[in-house]
């Protein structure tokens, strides 16, 4: 008997990618997701010869030797991603959709290949992305009305910002949990009228934005800002909701959002709206990883702080 197993990020873009997915092709499939910065997914999956992998929104780079191993063991392997792969792997049981493209992400890619069947949960992982501009295009394209986009952007934005803590406990409802509740709708504006946890996110999200509204700025220049939270459940959950707002606030500057941790820092990085290019190339330097508009840094050291804001200050961006 053929297993099949959905593995996919945890935001808005993962889980709204496996919900297509599923509704296009329904039937029992074991969901394998985590929290935003748990990335290494592949390697939790238990598949052997026959069985079927659909992985959705981590990058193939941090999961390459997982991967080369399931292609090995004989599993077929379906890939939609458009984070930076490296050297794409090549299969004859591996179909890969990868697009590393600034204005693409992994709900738009399935979007694409499902010929726009479930064209409005594409468009909550799209708005959930911070991809605003590309989801109202789709949007107009397909119809929808604004009351509906607006409606549709709420729910992508706080399922992107439930997936975000270091700890399970750290979010209002773990993400492999909220996939249950969206699943259970063909249409995601069925979900806002009738799923409570909805507003429950709600409510915790704008309550983190307030704390956060007191964060420190540690360097100001014309090109950006950096600022610094401190370690809290609230801190956890916010930071890259944080990142987005701000850099929807200021679409001209690039936005640095650090959160203490240990002897070091995380960090969220958002390329300048107008110009989102080169998130990913900061970041990478620094041992993260991420996408052209947007990146992050899972640990920095103290001792590199000084070195990251003065990259971050002389960064390339567009």
């Amino acid at each position: 008997m053929v297993r099949r197993f959905d593995v996919c990020n945890g935001d808005a873009d993962g889980l709204c990618a496996v919900v297509q997915w599923r509704l296009h092709e329904p039937g029992p499939a074991e969901l394998v997701t985590g929290l935003k910065r748990d990335i290494a997914l592949l390697g939790r999956v238990r598949a052997g010869a026959g069985d079927e992998v659909n992985v959705f929104d981590i990058s193939m780079q941090r999961n390459r030797s997982s991967l080369t191993h399931l292609l090995g063991d004989g599993v077929r392997v379906r890939y939609f991603d458009h984070h930076a792969a490296g050297e794409m792997s090549v299969h004859p049981n591996l179909e890969t959709h990868v697009d590393e493209s600034s204005d693409v992400c992994t709900s738009l890619l399935v979007n694409r290949y499902l010929g726009g069947a479930h064209r409005a949960w594409a468009l909550v992982g799209i708005y959930g992305d911070n991809m605003g501009a590309v989801a109202d295009r789709l949007a107009l394209d397909g119809g929808f009305e604004p009351g509906d986009c607006a409606g549709l952007r709420r729910l992508g934005v706080l399922i992107n910002y439930n997936a975000y803590g270091e700890y399970e406990h750290d979010v209002c409802i773990a993400p492999r949990v909220l996939f249950t509740r969206m699943a259970r709708y063909a249409d995601p504006r069925d979900m806002l009228a009738h799923e409570n946890v909805v507003d429950e996110i709600d409510e915790l999200r704008h309550e983190d934005l307030h704390q956060a509204a007191a964060a420190a700025m540690l360097w100001q220049g014309p090109q950006g800002n950096v600022r610094v939270l401190p370690d809290a459940p609230w801190s956890r959950r916010v930071m890259g909701c944080l990142a987005n707002e701000l850099a929807n606030a200021e679409p001209g500057l690039a936005h640095a959002v650090l959160k203490a941790q240990g002897a070091g820092y995380v960090v969220s990085v958002r390329a300048p709206l107008a110009l989102p290019r080169g998130a990913h190339a900061l970041c990478s330097s620094f041992g993260g990883a991420g996408r052209s508009r947007a990146a992050g840094i899972d640990r920095l050291p103290r001792a590199e702080l000084s070195r990251f804001v003065d990259a971050f200050a002389k960064a390339s961006w567009g």
